[in-house]
């Protein structure tokens, strides 16, 4: 029965399709047709070529990498000295380093430095700290001062100052 139902209702949609005239379709073309430009602009004229001389030969080559490695192997004032001994605390990133105290003994103050791996180490002015070459250069009762050594995006050795705070939360384990 479901099959039979179906079938009728096929072909009823299907002849209404059949019976339909497109003449207003085909008038509705024919105009639109009509209206439409049929000439198309022609092209401009290509410009002729012109070849460019280039003459800067004798200029120098701002890619040229020799002269990037001769100001390079200068060094500068402010490059680090690679061939001293690397000191336990210049392992840490200096962002993970924790200030938790000072000691004073006579006039020497040290800070307490607590490391990522538990450790607490006592450092003092002149001490290096953190992967850029950070010298401690002064310690107060709430920071540590340091002189960093970094590279620039040219290749040059520049020197950044930054400080670590006293870390309360730590102070009070």
């Amino acid at each position: 029965m479901k099959n039979i139902m179906l079938a009728v209702f096929s072909i009823a949609s299907l002849s209404a399709c059949i019976g339909n005239d497109f003449d207003d379709l085909k008038v509705w073309m024919d105009e639109s047709s009509r209206s439409l430009k049929t000439r198309i602009e022609p092209l401009p004229a290509p410009k002729p070529y012109e070849p460019f001389v280039y003459a800067a030969f004798e200029l120098v080559d701002p890619f040229n990498r020799s002269k990037m490695e001769v100001a390079k192997q200068a060094g500068g004032a402010l490059a680090p000295n690679l061939n001293r001994p690397r000191e336990t605390l210049e392992l840490y990133d200096l962002e993970k380093l924790r200030m938790v105290g000072t000691l004073q003994k006579g006039k020497e103050v040290n800070a307490l430095i607590r490391a990522p791996d538990g450790n607490l180490y006592r450092v003092k002015i002149g001490s290096y700290m953190g992967q850029n070459f950070g010298m401690v250069t002064g310690i107060s009762e709430t920071e540590t001062s340091l002189k960093e050594i970094v590279e620039d995006s040219g290749g040059d050795w520049v020197e950044r100052t930054s400080v670590l705070a006293l870390d309360e939360m730590e102070q009070k384990k």
